[in-house]
């Protein structure tokens, strides 16, 4: 039975995520959100990803609701898409898993993915036995070529930021992904000299050795052309990490903090405020805190970072991963957005990102392991007291946290503390006590 994670669906494509699968989602969704329009779908480059894309329009149509169907295109293209016509989206994607995984996440009526209560009733009807469809009682195709609608959103997106980049050099990786559909347009449009590195999508080169998960691909990039910076896209390009001029990282937190201080300054963040997540950098904390801004952590997931900032009514939240999200500019994280954004403060300020980015804050030392699960039960009382240990090391001085990944099978361990070694020595010991 298909379960929601941290962004939708999402599983090995034809053995734990299989077409019929997203078929019956697909029908699960018309029924509970009732869509009185079209629903916006679009899919990354992944090899499964078309019929993935089939099986949500077949799904649809079966039950009479007809598709608009954009093609290869961003996670936020879809989105914004959904806020435009005012319709429900899906987009095929495993963001920046591997390209033999794939999944499907879902947009509510005007661009915005789905509360726990809405996923809670697609579970109860998907594990509903009485309820499927059967392919030899399928309609006809009810779907509509709507490719010509990334174009739309690309202006769009360009249109969130006004700034001069005429002098920018900048180097882009879409990650053989969704950025390839919508780059370079946005960026060129302000001026910016752009150079687009892994935009050559064969279906099984989405996310390796490219994109988020690997910068050091547009780092080697930077520091061959001698560029400005560097912006690296996941595969669905709802995310984006940048590089300096050196090569080094510019994550999600530092990213955040580069924008929360330059709209503080300006008067532009309501209530002083920015949003993230438990995962970030306990140096973002103190740099905020420094500057009299206000912090509020979520759980993991954009989707919560939005509903908290909705529910404030705020201007800026993310993720370290670089799920940034401007809610007055998009209704979920969007890379292209965030790029844009990152650059109009280069450009406005004068300065080179990295200085920007060391006077924005000061990274923790962190480490981040990901240890595997296996079939055994993990033992809760040796991870508890390895757990409890670590917090007795670390003190008032670093910290640590064990969850369970939202998008694949594994537990993730985050250890900041004074030191790298500390750190190191820290996560180990609770790695071990998962691994046994």
């Amino acid at each position: 039975m298909l379960r929601f994670g941290t962004d939708g669906v999402r599983g090995r494509a034809y053995e734990e995520l299989r077409p019929v699968d997203v078929i019956r989602l697909a029908q699960a969704t018309a029924e509970v959100i009732a869509p009185t329009g079209p629903v916006i779908i679009g899919r990354d480059t992944r090899a499964s990803s078309p019929d993935f894309a089939e099986a949500l329009i077949t799904g649809f149509s079966a039950v009479g609701v007809p598709t608009l169907d954009m093609g290869v295109a961003p996670t936020p293209a879809v989105a914004w898409a959904a806020a435009r016509e005012h319709s429900p989206g899906a987009m095929v994607s495993a963001s920046h898993n591997p390209w033999h995984d794939n999944g499907v996440k879902l947009f509510g009526p005007g661009g915005r993915k789905l509360g726990d209560e809405v996923q809670a009733a697609l579970e109860s009807v998907l594990a509903d036995p009485d309820r499927g469809w059967a392919p030899d009682t399928a309609g006809p195709r009810l779907t509509t070529d709507a490719s010509a609608l990334v174009r739309v959103y690309q202006t769009a997106v360009a249109a969130t930021a006004d700034f001069d980049g005429q002098g920018l050099r900048v180097v882009v990786d879409a990650a053989h992904g969704s950025a390839t559909a919508a780059l370079p347009g946005p960026l060129q449009a302000h001026g910016v000299a752009v150079t687009v590195i892994n935009a050559d999508p064969d279906g099984r080169n989405i996310n390796s050795q490219c994109g988020s998960t690997y910068p050091e691909a547009v780092a080697e990039a930077v520091s061959e052309q001698g560029a400005d910076l560097g912006l690296t896209f996941d595969g669905d390009a709802d995310r984006v990490l940048a590089v300096d001029h050196r090569g080094d990282l510019v994550d999600g937190d530092q990213i955040i903090a580069i924008c929360a201080a330059d709209r503080h300054r300006q008067g532009r963040l309501p209530g002083n405020t920015v949003v993230v997540t438990v995962m970030t950098n306990l140096g973002f904390h103190r740099a905020m805190a420094q500057q009299g801004i206000n912090v509020v952590t979520t759980p993991v997931g954009d989707r919560h970072v939005w509903a908290a900032l909705q529910d404030g009514d705020w201007a800026l939240g993310g993720e370290q991963s670089g799920h940034v999200i401007f809610p007055a500019l998009a209704t979920t994280g969007d890379g292209l957005v965030t790029a844009l954004q990152l650059l109009e403060v280069v450009a406005r300020r004068g300065l080179p990102l990295r200085d920007l980015a060391t006077e924005a804050m000061t990274k923790m030392p962190q480490v981040l392991y990901n240890a595997t699960v296996g079939p055994d039960p993990i033992d809760e009382d040796r991870l508890s007291a390895a757990v409890a240990a670590a917090e007795q090391v670390l003190g008032s001085h670093g910290r640590v946290l064990v969850r369970p990944s939202g998008t694949e099978p594994v537990i993730r361990i985050m250890v900041e503390a004074e030191t790298s070694e500390i750190a190191e020595s820290v996560a180990t010991n609770v790695a071990a006590a998962i691994n046994r």
